[in-house]
């Protein structure tokens, strides 16, 4: 079993990483968890699929400029490569992910 690694640990690991910064009262966001579970059974290892709670964790919220929930971003190499606050379909998803691998 692996040891939980750190965001910035996540972030750098050479493979795209899709970020949904959800909160847990937010009804949009509740559509967004069937979506990611469709798109991480399409990627595989392919990609890195994690969820941040942001009333959980504000201060990383704050840091990545989280407006809005569910806002979605990817990052290739630690650095954000693309944002965007809404639902998203896993196709629409896979596609943007597999630019980034």
């Amino acid at each position: 079993m692996s040891e939980k690694k750190s965001f910035n640990e996540i972030i750098h690991s050479g493979k795209p990483v899709l970020v949904d910064f959800f909160a847990e009262w937010c009804g949009p966001c509740k559509m967004m968890k069937p979506i990611l579970e469709e798109l991480k059974s399409k990627m595989g290892d392919d990609a890195i699929i994690i969820k941040i709670d942001v009333d959980k964790n504000q201060a990383m919220a704050a840091t990545h400029n989280v407006r809005g929930v569910p806002t979605l971003a990817v990052f290739k190499d630690g650095k954000v490569a693309w944002k965007k606050s809404g639902v998203m379909g896993a196709d629409q998803l896979e596609t943007l992910l597999r630019q980034y691998i």
